[in-house]
């Protein structure tokens, strides 16, 4: 199958996102892309953004507009955790195993094939394909820029179709992210004590990821969360802290504590008051009471997933994902709760570029769902937890919907796409713009 062909090359291409480690995806993959469509008879060009890459092409003219857009960058990964090579696609049971099989490469596959048969089809309506290197890090220079780059040209879109979802459902609703970083100074402190380490691992019974907009509070058991009631129960103070730490927005797999029981009778041991406050506020901020503008399936869902010791200080980042763009109501809210905790230390708030919300009764959704139910599928309207690039186009009013392959372990180890399920999407992609043209 050709898409598969093409997921393999993409798959085998690494284009990882990880700023905190110095590394972003290079030219290669975009490059890739850009050849690939060319070869096809498809006009690209590569935008380059702050050291970051989209693919763009533009086919057609008149309305409606219509932009396909997808990301070829991933999250890094940690190989140890890895069964296979995380970049190369492993087919094994059906099962595509690789760093971005799902997550997002099988979209940009199934785009590009999909946009290879639209090419001879599409005259009297405009039809925008974009691939972009950060919707990993938040989209200001993938999303954002095309954004303004198409108002520039008067080619705002009437409808998105966003390759960044899961399952063949038709994804109507999505989160705001936000990034928060907190920092506490380290106060290093000798006491008479027991000093011992105690190791917590990620559960995620249900839904196996390492996605923390995944994350569900009361049915998974975050590590660094349980090592903060840990803490908190036992009345115990921590000197040192290490885990499998990736990246704000990927649950550590473990985290480990050296923690210590204060005993007069114990030997003399250095504590840090600084770590120990930190990891001590975790729990209660985790649960945080942010305002949302829009309920969510989900809530609000904050989680502890990056840790630093910079040498004279403690750095947590918090990934939240909630139903508002007010940056200003995050930051007031965690503001608070640390005052309210009596904790000194510096917050910084970034993210929150918008959520997805697209009426059910929108043409866009009601004729994606006659598409997918025209492929044998039984679609669903649904919310999705992470968020995605469509949050540059929904607060214009834009019909926009998230959609991808059927897949798992997204931002985890051993990620998959059902294979079966890439033929469909490709059709999708055929299809959709087909419908929508109709559309005056």
């Amino acid at each position: 199958m050709e898409v598969i062909e093409l997921l393999k090359n993409l798959v085998g291409i690494r284009s990882v996102n990880d700023p905190d480690r110095g590394e972003k995806p290079s030219i290669d993959c975009p490059k890739y892309i850009k050849d690939t469509l060319v070869d096809m008879g498809l006009n690209a060009e590569i935008i380059e953004s702050n050291g970051f890459y989209t693919v763009y092409g533009c086919i057609g003219r008149g309305r409606p507009v219509i932009l396909f857009m997808a990301h070829f960058d991933t999250v890094p990964v940690v190989p140890e955790e890895w069964q296979y090579d995380p970049f190369k696609l492993t087919i094994v049971n059906g099962k595509g195993f690789g760093r971005g099989a799902t997550d997002d490469k099988s979209n940009v596959a199934a785009m590009i094939i999909a946009l290879k048969e639209l090419k001879s089809f599409v005259k009297d309506f405009t039809l925008v394909y974009a691939f972009t290197g950060d919707e990993e890090i938040g989209g200001y220079n993938g999303a954002k820029m095309l954004k303004d780059k198409l108002l520039s040209e008067d080619l705002k879109p009437d409808f998105v179709i966003n390759g960044d979802g899961k399952d063949l459902d038709v994804i109507v609703r999505r989160r705001n992210a936000f990034k928060v970083q907190l920092k506490i100074k380290s106060i290093p402190k000798r006491i008479k004590g027991l000093r011992f380490t105690k190791k917590f691992t990620l559960k995620t019974p249900i839904m196996e990821t390492y996605h923390a907009a995944y994350f569900t509070p009361g049915v998974d058991t975050h590590p660094l969360i349980a090592a903060s009631h840990y803490l908190r129960v036992n009345k115990l103070y921590a000197s040192s802290v290490r885990g499998g730490f990736v990246k704000s927005n990927v649950l550590p797999s473990w985290v480990e504590v050296a923690y210590v029981k204060e005993d007069l009778n114990g030997e003399e041991v250095e504590v840090d008051l600084g770590l120990t406050k930190l990891i001590d506020i975790v729990l209660p901020l985790t649960r945080c009471n942010i305002r949302t503008e829009l309920p969510s399936d989900y809530g609000v869902t904050i989680t502890p997933n990056q840790y630093f010791y910079g040498g004279s200080e403690h750095i947590l980042y918090l990934d939240i994902r909630a139903m508002t763009d007010k940056i200003d109501h995050v930051k007031e809210a965690l503001e608070k709760l640390i005052k309210c905790l009596g904790v000194e230390a510096s917050i910084t708030v970034k993210g929150g570029s918008g959520y997805l919300y697209t009426p059910e009764d929108s043409t866009l959704v009601k004729r994606a769902l006659k598409v997918l139910e025209s492929l044998g599928l039984k679609p669903r309207t649904v919310e999705m937890a992470g968020a995605s690039d469509s949050r540059y186009f929904s607060p214009l009013g834009i019909q926009c919907i998230d959609v991808g392959p059927v897949g798992g372990n997204i931002h985890g180890p051993n990620e998959y796409v059902e294979l079966w399920s890439l033929a469909k999407l490709v059709e999708f992609y055929n299809r959709i713009p087909r419908v929508l043209s109709k559309h005056k």
